[in-house]
């Protein structure tokens, strides 16, 4: 089977525009001004930690600090990247990964071969496709300070996909030390090797985020720069996250010239952004946005899969990537199940309990059939995300017209993503629901969907147990090719139909938006290497 194959079965001015006033403008010299990328992430970041955190602004927040042994190409093969290069032996089973020359932490000291071994188990105690890797691994070692050894139960086609995937959580390298701490406890001191260094003493929560370029960063000397593999050049002396929630005033301050890139530009000031000649929107990720509404299966009413199944009958995906991205159909579909579309794992099997006519009545005579006797359900829902709280208001309506007792909590994503971790009833902090979305390659295959593990405590927020789950997710990983994937992976969407661990709610394609004077924005998710201002 080709690697591509096991992959993807695997794994005009602010007062034209008539918005808010524009950013004042920094009081920086032209020069050192050009050496500043300005940059408005889609949200605030909450939990710095990368491994604990699987918010993508997490993830984007440490591509900056933190590099990976691999990384993805625009074909999604994974390319050495922190390593030099590996060698494979005895029939799969041993794998030998040699350090590349250079590599410093930010602190000035070598990146060692058990940094990353302590790394490596960090984040596959917290990654699904880690879990795997790490239950076949007989032994991860250290045998000096270039070398870590994989001996393997048996052999583990996916091991490099694992370890340089861009899909949360990332297998960042962290210095010993850190990758030291408890896999559920955030650390707090930001010290990679990639190439920039976080500078904390800047940092004005809610507002305001800046990296500096490491001058101990080496690149890697061969390759093409694309997703997260091949050279990594800072041309950027410093990158500036500004925290802008409302989307006008990004919208004004991109065309004003104050900020260089939009990471989301909203549906709605797309048309006006592209009649602006300075301003480029493009699609970075072809692979998309899903959309989901996530239950906690560890209270009531969704510890009760009768009513978790019951509920598939009220979403109507088109309702909620209308709310989204608006009307033009080139930028969202409904009918999605499991995985993406036109990717090779999609089937529309057992299809027909989202796309069948939509009966309220046969919704509520349901839900009364599987015992739901009006408890109240918490929903959390980021008010600050415009894409979160469309999915949201419309995921509420869905809810009361099915006649559940809604208790709607609308606040910051940083507070779902503090919130959604708490195990507690809704009463003491905890919740029944919230809504989000992964990216496509988050969710290709169902070796890397988080959201479709059943292993209960071990599972991500929400915590399904789902047994049978677990075992066709199991089977998926022995198929032998792709056609042996493809029905594994069916058989996997008809089970997930059955337990619900989530609802699927569409997928939508979402532009972003930066000054034509950059050059270098590489596809996939926002990276700061690579990036140039022309002129």
């Amino acid at each position: 089977m080709q690697r591509r194959e096991l992959l993807f079965g695997a794994a005009g001015g602010v007062a034209a525009l008539g918005l808010a006033a524009p950013l004042s403008r920094p009081a920086l010299a032209q020069p050192a001004a050009q050496r500043v990328l300005k940059f408005v992430p889609h949200a605030d970041l909450g939990v710095a930690d990368p491994i604990v955190s699987t918010a993508y602004i997490a993830r984007n927040h440490g591509l900056l600090i933190w590099d990976t042994l691999y990384g993805y190409d625009e074909d999604y093969k994974p390319q050495p990247q922190m390593a030099q290069g590996h060698q494979v032996e005895e029939e799969g089973r041993r794998v030998t990964i040699t350090l590349r020359d250079g590599l410093k932490w930010h602190d000035g000291e070598p990146v060692r071969a058990r940094d990353c071994v302590a790394s490596i188990r960090r984040w596959a105690a917290r990654d699904a496709l880690g879990q795997r890797l790490i239950a076949l691994t007989e032994e991860l070692a250290a045998p000096d300070d270039k070398t870590v050894v994989f001996r393997l139960k048996r052999p583990f086609p996916l091991l490099f996909d694992a370890l340089g995937k861009p899909s949360t959580p990332c297998c960042f390298m962290m210095p010993e030390r850190l990758a030291r701490t408890d896999p559920a406890t955030a650390i707090t001191e930001m010290v990679g090797s990639g190439p920039f260094r976080w500078v904390a003493d800047e940092r004005v929560p809610g507002s305001r985020l800046v990296y500096q370029r490491f001058d101990g960063y080496v690149p890697r000397g061969e390759g093409t720069p694309t997703w997260t593999a091949g050279p990594k050049v800072a041309h950027f002396d410093r990158v500036e996250w500004t925290v802008i929630p409302d989307a006008a005033t990004a919208a004004a301050a991109l065309q004003a010239g104050e900020v260089d890139w939009w990471e989301q530009a909203t549906a709605d000031l797309q048309p006006k952004l592209r009649t602006n000649r300075n301003v480029v929107l493009e699609i970075p990720d072809p692979t998309g946005l899903m959309g989901m509404c996530r239950f906690n299966h560890l209270h009531p009413p969704f510890n009760n899969p009768a009513i978790r199944r019951a509920l598939l009958g009220a979403v109507v995906q088109g309702d909620f990537m209308t709310a989204v991205i608006g009307e033009d159909r080139s930028l969202w579909r409904d009918n999605v199940g499991i995985f993406p579309p036109e990717t090779p794992l999609a089937t529309d099997v057992g299809m027909e309990v989202l796309t069948a006519p939509r009966d309220y009545d046969k919704v509520k005579a349901d839900l009364a059939a599987a015992g739901y006797k009006g408890e109240k359900v918490t929903i959390i829902a980021a008010s600050d995300l415009p894409s979160l709280n469309a999915l949201a208001q419309v995921g509420v309506d869905m809810f009361r017209k099915a006649g559940m007792n809604v208790d709607f909590v609308s606040t910051s994503w940083t507070t779902v993503v503090q919130r959604r971790a708490s195990r507690e009833v809704p009463e003491k902090g905890g919740w029944n629901v919230f809504f989000t979305f992964w990216a496509g390659t988050d969710v290709f295959n169902p070796g890397v969907n988080q959201s479709l593990r059943g292993n209960g405590a071990e599972a991500w927020f929400g915590w399904p147990t789902a047994p049978r789950l677990e075992e066709l997710r199991d089977a998926w990983f022995d198929a032998p090719d792709l056609d042996a994937q493809k029905k594994a992976a069916a058989e996997v969407q008809t089970q997930a139909l059955q337990d619900v661990p989530y609802l699927p709610l569409g997928q939508y394609f979402q532009a972003t938006a930066y000054r034509r004077g950059l050059s270098g924005v590489l596809k996939g998710m926002p990276v700061f290497w690579n990036v140039k201002r022309e002129g």
